[in-house]
């Protein structure tokens, strides 16, 4: 499945582990503000803010997995399956299909506020981009410097949650996720506090940590990169915060292997991205290559009208210090 968190220092960073079986060649992509998306349902976003993040491009349109808009505003859709349920379109509301969330926000918000707005009028279809890709099951977790946001589609409607936690995983429904919190409310950064009433003592290093869990279930994964982002500590500048937070991610990464389906394939952290929103950058990395790659989106025309897609850099670079 997959997890996603958000992180500050000077600036604002954004970004996402995508856990899968197989990859369907993703690439980093940006849409200037002159690219048209035309909606299924009506209407069209002829000019928008600009974005970048990375999606699966299918004739020609850019299916997000994640970004970032201009403004600095942030989205990623995350696995929701047997939760997530979406409906037929209704008159008198903003039907969208779910293909569409990314760009319709993303194209018209530049912020949390403007973002909660635009959600009380949405209506969330099951309108599936094509028959090759029938409609996903997701949530998402939607962040800028005023806020960060999970937003659901349930059996019961639209819910749009505040998220302290600044962190998303999977099942089950976000409320759920943040209450089990509760049961690791005494798990420090610090050395434990010895309550036993006997003569005991640290004999390693972390034991205030002990019952964090290291499974990678999405609940387990959940509290642990909450608490990873919570406690982590880095210098304000660019480089520091860019590693640190592809080191908090790397707190629930999972190795090829290690989850094991029923046909047999291996569930793996395909790539990981960070995006430093106040800036436009798109950092990643992939399962192969452990090089951070980057993608400046105000390197590109912004005013253009085409894509500008860059294909993953999935060979390992490795630099040898002595190579002759």
């Amino acid at each position: 499945m997959c997890t996603a968190a958000t992180y500050q220092t000077r600036d604002f960073y954004f970004g996402r582990n995508l856990d899968y079986e197989c990859s369907y060649g993703e690439q980093v992509v940006v849409v200037p503000r002159n690219f048209p998306f035309a909606l299924r349902h009506g209407g069209e976003l002829a000019r928008h803010y600009a974005m970048i993040g990375m999606a699966h491009v299918a004739g020609g349109y850019p299916l997000f997995y994640d970004a970032v808009n201009e403004k600095g505003l942030c989205i990623a859709g995350l696995n929701f399956v047997g939760n997530a349920v979406y409906g037929k379109p209704q008159a008198g509301c903003e039907n969208i299909a779910v293909f569409e969330l990314i760009p319709w926000l993303l194209g018209r918000c530049a912020n949390i506020a403007q973002a909660r707005a635009a959600l009380e009028s949405l209506h969330l279809t099951d309108t599936p981009f094509s028959p090759q890709f029938p409609t996903a099951q997701l949530h998402w977790l939607l962040a800028a410097r005023d806020g960060c946001l999970t937003v659901e589609a349930t059996a019961d409607g639209l819910h749009v949650y505040d998220n302290p936690a600044g962190v998303l995983t999977n099942n089950p429904p976000f409320p759920m996720q943040l209450f089990a919190l509760n049961n690791y409310m005494q798990l420090t950064p610090l050395p434990p506090e010895n309550r036993f009433g006997l003569p005991l003592g640290q004999y390693s290093r972390g034991m205030g940590a002990l019952g964090l869990p290291g499974d990678l279930s999405s609940q387990s994964r959940f509290v642990r990169v909450a608490f990873t982002r919570q406690n982590s500590r880095s210098g304000e500048g660019e480089e520091e915060s860019v590693s640190q937070f592809f080191h908090i991610l790397g707190a629930v990464e999972q190795q090829n292997g290690c989850c094991v389906l029923e046909d047999g394939s291996c569930e793996h952290t395909i790539y990981t991205s960070c995006c430093n929103a106040d800036r436009g950058i798109y950092y990643y990395t992939t399962y192969g290559n452990r090089r951070i790659t980057a993608v400046r989106l105000h390197g590109e025309n912004l005013d253009g009208g085409e894509l500008k897609a860059y294909p993953l850099r999935l060979a390992q670079s490795v630099f040898y210090e002595n190579e002759s």
